[in-house]
C-alpha cells in the first residue's frame, strides 16, 4: 500500500517565543519559521500544544499564522491548531484560521469533557463542514482523556472529504496498524521516539517537536526509509535517541525553548502555567543534545 502524504512528510509543531514580559516576540516567530524551512521541513504546525495554544489569544493565533505564512511562502504548508473542547469555538476558530491564510487545520479531540464517540464524530464533522481546508485529526488520549476509536477514524476518513490525515500520539502501534490497514488514512507520528516504528507500519511522516533541533537528521531518516534503506534509517533513529528522550524530560515546549536558546535561536520564555527550564534541566538538556549529535555554540 502506497499512501500519499497530503501535508508533506516533515512537519514540526513550532514553539511560540515570548519575551520576558510575556508578549509574543514577532521577530522571533519569523526567525524560527525560517530556521525550520532551512532545516528540511515540508510544513510547520503552529498554535498547537508545543506552541502553547492554551495560553495564546485567538487574535494572537491568527497573527502567528500570518507571520509564519509570510515567511515560508506557498511551498511550505502551514497547519494551524484550531481544536478546543467546545465545538462552536472550534468551528469559529477554523473559519478564522482559513481567513488568516492557513493551508490546513490540526484539530485535537475535545478534551476534559470526555464525550462519547458519537460526540467526537459529530465534533469533527461540524468542523469539517465549516471550512474548505484539509484537516488532520489529532489523537492524543494522554492529554485529552479519550481516544478516537478506530471505527470513528475509519468512518470520518471514508465519509468526510476534507478529513485527510491523522496525527497519531496514541502510543498504540497495534491500533494504528489496524486503522491504516482498514482505510489507508495518512498517519503522521506525533511522538518523536516512535517516528521510525510508525513508519514501519505505514505512517507517511512526522509532526515532530525535535525537528526544532534535529530537523535535517529527521529529514535524512525519512529519505532513507522511503528510499528503502532501513538500516540507515535505524542508525539515524538510534543516534537521535538522546534528543528524543532529553526533549521530554519535562514538558516539551519548555525544553524545546531552552534548546532554541542554547542554539542561539529565539526560544524565549514560557507563559504560566508552564515555567522556564531550571539551570539543572538546561545542563542535562545540553548533555542530551550533545549526545544526539547537536553541535551547540
Amino acid at each position: 500500500m502506497t499512501i500519499a502524504a497530503p501535508f508533506g512528510r516533515m512537519i514540526t509543531a513550532m514553539v511560540t517565543p515570548f519575551d520576558k514580559d510575556g508578549a509574543i516576540d514577532w521577530d522571533g516567530v519569523a526567525r524560527l519559521a525560517q530556521h525550520l524551512v532551512d532545516n528540511g521541513h515540508d510544513g510547520i504546525a503552529v498554535n498547537g500544544t508545543t506552541g502553547e495554544a492554551p495560553t495564546t489569544k485567538s487574535s494572537e493565533k491568527l497573527e502567528i499564522i500570518r507571520v509564519v505564512k509570510s515567511v515560508v511562502g506557498p511551498k511550505i504548508t502551514v497547519l494551524s491548531g484550531a481544536g478546543d473542547n467546545e465545538t462552536s469555538y472550534t468551528v469559529e476558530q477554523a473559519k478564522r484560521s482559513e481567513d488568516a491564510g492557513a493551508d490546513g487545520l490540526l484539530v485535537v479531540v475535545p478534551y476534559y469533557n470526555k464525550p462519547p464517540q458519537a460526540g467526537v464524530e459529530a465534533h469533527f464533522r461540524a468542523v469539517a463542514a465549516a471550512t474548505k481546508l484539509p484537516i488532520m485529526m489529532y489523537d492524543i488520549p494522554g492529554r485529552t482523556g479519550i481516544e478516537i476509536e478506530n471505527d470513528t477514524i475509519v468512518r470520518l476518513f471514508d465519509s468526510v472529504d476534507n478529513i485527510v490525515a491523522l496525527k497519531d500520539a496514541k502510543g498504540n502501534s497495534a491500533s494504528t496498524s489496524w486503522v491504516i490497514q482498514r482505510c489507508g488514512i495518512p498517519v503522521y507520528s506525533g511522538d518523536d521516539i516512535l517516528n521510525l516504528p510508525l513508519l514501519s507500519i505505514g505512517a507517511v511522516g512526522f509532526v515532530s517537536v525535535c525537528g526544532h533541533t534535529v530537523g535535517l537528521q529527521l529529514k535524512a531518516m525519512l529519505d532513507a526509509w522511503f528510499a528503502g534503506d532501513s538500516a540507515k534509517a535505524l542508525s539515524i533513529h538510534q543516534q537521535l535517541l538522546p534528543v528524543f528522550t532529553g526533549t521530554f524530560r519535562t514538558q516539551g515546549a519548555i525544553l524545546t525553548k531552552a534548546a532554541m536558546n542554547l542554539m542561539g535561536l529565539p526560544g524565549g520564555t514560557t507563559r504560566l502555567p508552564l515555567i522556564d527550564a531550571t539551570a539543572e534541566q538546561i545542563a542535562q538538556l545540553r548533555k542530551d543534545l550533545t549526545a544526539g549529535g547537536v553541535v551547540l555554540p
